[in-house]
C-alpha cells in the first residue's frame, strides 16, 4: 500500500509526507473501486478536488466523464438548468434543449465543490438523484435517468448548517457514506518547507532566475505559521518572492512582509498538537516583538529628526521666542540657550522645576507668534519653514484662529 500511495503523489503531483495525508489518500483509493458517496472535507485550499480526481482515476468508471461543479459559483437563478439540464422554450433564451451536468457525465463522475452552498430547492432534487439516480430537466414533464458517482466537497461546518436549517440532515447522510479529512497545512508542519521549495524552484526555472534560499529562522517562522489560505496562500507567497525579491536569500523580516503578521499570531487551540501552542505562541510573540522593535526605531528616528528641524525653526525665527533672560524668575520657567559646537542648534533648557515649559507649548508660542506677525497662514508658514497644510492643522489643533480674531 505505501508503493501504492507514493505512485499516487507521483501522478497527481502531492507533496510530503503527513500520516493523515497519507491516510486521506489511502481511504480515497479504497473507496474508488466502489460506487459510494464520497464527502471530501478540509479548509479552503488544502487541495479536496484532487482526491475527487483520485477516486474518478482509480475506479470502474475512469473512461467515461468526469465533471466539476463549483456550486458557490453558480447563480441560484441557473443552477437547476446547470445541473439537470433543460428544454426548448422552458424559460428567455432557452431557444435549445440543453443537457445537464448530471446527463453529461453519465456512467462517470461529478464532484460537487462547496456543496454546502446549495439552495434548499436544489438539495432536495439532489436528494432524489441519490437515492433513484432520477432528474427533470427545467420546463419538461419527463422523468430522466443516469448513472453517476457523486463526490462531494466542502470547507463548512454541514452539522452546524443542518442546526441551523440550512443543510438537509437527510442530504448529508446520502453524500458522506464515506468521508475523507484532509488536514491542513498547519498540521503538515514537516511538509511545509518541502512545499515551499517546490513552488520556488519552479517559479525561478519558469523565469530563469537563480533559486532562492531561507535562512534558518526563517523556516522556523514558516513553519510556525498558521496557513489560512494552506496550500494555496502557501504557493502564492512562495512565487510572489521568488520573482519580487533581489536578494536570493530570504531571512524573517522579508518573509513577513509576504505574510500578514496578524494573521501568524491566530493558532488554533483546539488542535490536537495542543501542548505545542505555548511554545507556537511564544515563537510568533517574540518574531512580532523584533519586528515591533524595527520599527520603533524608525519611528524614534524620524521623530527626533522632525524635533531637530522644529528646534532649527525656532532658533532661525527671532520673533517667536522672548529674549533670554539673565536673572532668574521664581514665576516663570528660565530658557537659557546653548548652541552646540558640531551642529550649531540652539538647545532649550527649563530651568524651574515648579513649571517646566513643553515642547508643545513653545511650538504653540511660536506659531501664535508667526500666525499674528504675518496675518496669513501662507506668509507664517514660510516663515517656520513649514507647509501650509501642516500649520493650518497645528492652527486648528491649538484653537489659535479663534484666538486670533
Amino acid at each position: 500500500m505505501r508503493e501504492d500511495i507514493q505512485s499516487i503523489k507521483r501522478e497527481f503531483g502531492i507533496l510530503g509526507n503527513s500520516p493523515q495525508l497519507n491516510r486521506a489518500i489511502q481511504v480515497a483509493v479504497e473507496v474508488a473501486q466502489t460506487d459510494m458517496s464520497v464527502l471530501v472535507t478540509g479548509e479552503s485550499g488544502v487541495g479536496k478536488e484532487v482526491f475527487s480526481k483520485i477516486i474518478h482515476k482509480n475506479s470502474a468508471r475512469k473512461h467515461n466523464k468526469y465533471i466539476a461543479v463549483n456550486c458557490g459559483a453558480i447563480p441560484e437563478g441557473t443552477i437547476e438548468s446547470e445541473l439537470f439540464g433543460h428544454v426548448k422554450g422552458a424559460f428567455t433564451n432557452a431557444d435549445r434543449d440543453r443537457k445537464g451536468y448530471f446527463a453529461e457525465a453519465d456512467k462517470g463522475t461529478i464532484f460537487l465543490d462547496e456543496v454546502g452552498e446549495l439552495p434548499m430547492n436544489m438539495q432536495v432534487k439532489l436528494l432524489r438523484v441519490l437515492e433513484s439516480g432520477e432528474f427533470i430537466p427545467v420546463g419538461s414533464s419527463k422523468t430522466l435517468h443516469c448513472d453517476v458517482r457523486i463526490v462531494a466537497a466542502t470547507n463548512v461546518n454541514l452539522l452546524s448548517a443542518i442546526e441551523e436549517g440550512r443543510f438537509r440532515e437527510d442530504l448529508y447522510y446520502r453524500l458522506n457514506q464515506i468521508s475523507i479529512s484532509i488536514p491542513p497545512l498547519r498540521e503538515r508542519q514537516d511538509d511545509i518547507y518541502l512545499l515551499f521549495k517546490f513552488f520556488a524552484v519552479n517559479q525561478a526555472e519558469k523565469y530563469h532566475m537563480p533559486h532562492i534560499s531561507l535562512t534558518a529562522d526563517a523556516r522556523e517562522y514558516l513553519k510556525r505559521y498558521t496557513w489560512k489560505g494552506n496550500v494555496r496562500q502557501l504557493k502564492n507567497v512562495a512565487e510572489q518572492i521568488s520573482i519580487v525579491e533581489q536578494s536570493r536569500e530570504i531571512n524573517t523580516q522579508t518573509l513577513m512582509r509576504y505574510i500578514p503578521m496578524e494573521s501568524a499570531l491566530t493558532l488554533v487551540k483546539d488542535s490536537n498538537a495542543s501542548s505545542d501552542f505555548n511554545k507556537d505562541e511564544l515563537f510568533m510573540t517574540i518574531m512580532q516583538s523584533k519586528r515591533d522593535i524595527e520599527n520603533l526605531k524608525n519611528e524614534v528616528g524620524q521623530l527626533k529628526e522632525a524635533l531637530m528641524v522644529l528646534m532649527g525653526n525656532i532658533r532661525n525665527t527671532d520673533s517667536i521666542l522672548p529674549p533670554p533672560s539673565t536673572e532668574p524668575n521664581n514665576n516663570s520657567s528660565v530658557i537659557t540657550h546653548n548652541n552646540t559646537k558640531d551642529n550649531d542648534i540652539e538647545i532649550i533648557e527649563l530651568e524651574d522645576e515648579n513649571r517646566p515649559q513643553t515642547l508643545g507649548e513653545i511650538e504653540k508660542e511660536a506659531i501664535e507668534r508667526a500666525y499674528k506677525k504675518n496675518n496669513t497662514i501662507k506668509a507664517a508658514a514660510e516663515e517656520l519653514g513649514v507647509s501650509e497644510r501642516t500649520l493650518y492643522r497645528k492652527i486648528i489643533e491649538y484653537d489659535l484662529d479663534r484666538k486670533k480674531s
